[in-house]
């Protein structure tokens, strides 16, 4: 995307973010003490200016020390409050041109307030750990925090020896000296601010797929006492990786790392190529496994396809939510018209005065934006037939693969798979409050079989599990 197509501001976030200029790519460099909170850091930002001269611009960073900012290597006057640091360039980087900029800081990395409570760079038990969505990535380094503006990062990061430090990408280098370690990490695809996921924690890692020609690497960093249950729970991520690149088109990044924490979170933390869960997710029964296929199919849809802004979210959501109920129908279990019709009597329950398609700031996380999102998913299927419909979902993520998009784009993609008018149904689903009437395939097809190369397994056993859920 050029300077010129930037998009506006983020209605839900208009403080975030500066459309004058866009990066291209951050170098960030962070020594960080578990022990203490401490944190000292420096970042490199390469960008390309707007339209006009840059004589001035922002970035979104915390209450940290600043050491000194450089652009294009000489200081710039700068001012930093309330969440901002505004730079003054000595040489104005012209309208277009390729220009650095160069930060240093120091100080305790602690969450940002939001009306979620503190997300970012937060302290746990033995480590730390970031979960950034959406406005959390002030909370450690400076950036232009607006998903519409993704970056290649390079992060590296010295620690005590004792603990790994996991993040999304390619790990380059990892090099101890006396009782640090420096893990050096490559992420070249494009990436949203709050989708740079890290965990510093006393971790081992764990493989979870050989290394085999045409696979997706993938491993865990778990803590030593959940291996077991960690190997036992993420089993058949490896059989849902085969599945979602057969649905949505082959994996976006160059590989796949799940963190798990010895904390207890709320939900798991998507990151781009990376996902961390918490202690309370591994159970050793495979109780979360909606979860795994959540956040695995957030690396399609949210992560390498991204929204243009918040009032988006639900592209994300309910795509990651109507994966979850394809794994589930494509392994056996209740089928999406099932889940579809569990999701349909649980949001009769609930208050039907949202709109999904703009939820507004504070409702963009609430639980019928997901399920919701799901149901108009489904929906279109039934209207499309599964032919066009997967089609449709497979061009989607291909398509647009490391873009940013929005609900217009979404309704334009999809109306080329049918010659029907499509707005009516979109509008009722995302636009309206009212609860439209649970989707039906006009042409119901029989529910599909365990295939032997997603159950990872074949035999009498697979069917009688599908016939058992089935309630056969």
């Amino acid at each position: 995307m050029s300077p010129k197509q930037a998009p506006d501001a983020d209605p839900y976030f208009p403080r975030h973010g500066d459309q004058r200029y866009r990066a291209h790519r951050y170098e960030i460099a962070l020594d960080y003490r578990p022990g203490p909170n401490r944190l000292a850091a420096s970042a490199r930002i390469a960008a390309i200016a707007g339209p006009e001269p840059l004589r001035e611009f922002t970035l979104d960073l915390a209450d940290f020390r600043i050491g000194k900012v450089l652009v294009d290597g000489r200081p710039a006057h700068y001012a930093h409050r309330d969440g901002k640091l505004r730079v003054k360039p000595a040489k104005a980087p012209a309208a277009g041109a390729v220009f650095t900029c160069e930060v240093h800081w120091s100080g305790n990395p602690r969450p940002v307030r939001s009306p979620w409570g503190g997300i970012g760079f937060e302290e746990i038990t033995d480590g730390a750990l970031v979960a950034s969505q959406p406005t959390g990535a002030p909370s450690w380094f400076p950036c232009n925090d607006r998903p519409a503006d993704k970056a290649a990062y390079q992060l590296t990061v010295t620690t005590a020896s004792p603990y790994a430090v996991v993040t999304g990408g390619r790990l380059l280098s990892r090099t101890t000296r006396s009782s640090a370690t420096t893990w050096v990490y490559e992420q070249p695809a494009p990436t949203a601010s709050y989708l740079v996921g890290l965990a510093v924690a006393p971790l081992r890692q764990v493989p979870l797929a050989e290394r085999a020609p045409g696979t997706v690497p993938q491993s865990g960093w778990v803590p030593q006492p959940l291996t077991a249950r960690f190997e036992h729970d993420f089993a058949r991520q490896p059989q849902m990786m085969r599945l979602f690149e057969e649905l949505f088109g082959p994996y976006p990044f160059d590989g796949y790392t799940v963190a798990v924490v010895d904390e207890d979170l709320d939900v798991p933390v998507e990151a781009q190529g990376m996902a961390t869960f918490g202690r309370n997710h591994v159970d050793g029964r495979r109780g979360w496994e909606r979860l795994v296929a959540h956040e695995l199919a957030h690396q399609w849809f949210g992560n390498s396809v991204t929204i243009a802004d918040w009032r988006h979210i639900w592209l994300n959501e309910g795509l990651a939510k109507y994966a979850e109920w394809l794994w589930s129908e494509r392994t056996g279990g209740p089928t999406a018209q099932r889940k579809a019709a569990d999701a349909h009597l649980q949001l009769r329950g609930l208050p039907q005065d949202l709109a999904i398609g703009d939820p507004g700031k504070r409702h963009m996380f609430d639980d019928r934006v997901y399920e919701r999102g799901g149901l108009t998913v489904h929906a279109l299927r039934c209207a499309l037939g599964d032919a066009e419909f997967f089609r449709l979902l497979r061009d989607w993520a291909t398509a647009y693969r490391h873009a940013v998009v929005t609900t217009a784009d979404f309704a334009a993609h999809a109306a080329r798979y049918t010659d029907r008018p499509l707005g009516p149904l979109l509008d009722a689903w995302l636009h309206r409050g009212a609860l439209p009437d649970l989707p039906v395939p006009e042409e119901p097809q029989p529910s599909p079989a365990p295939r032997p190369g997603v159950l990872g397994g074949t035999g009498r056993e697979a069917v009688r599990r599908f016939l058992k859920d089935r309630g056969t």
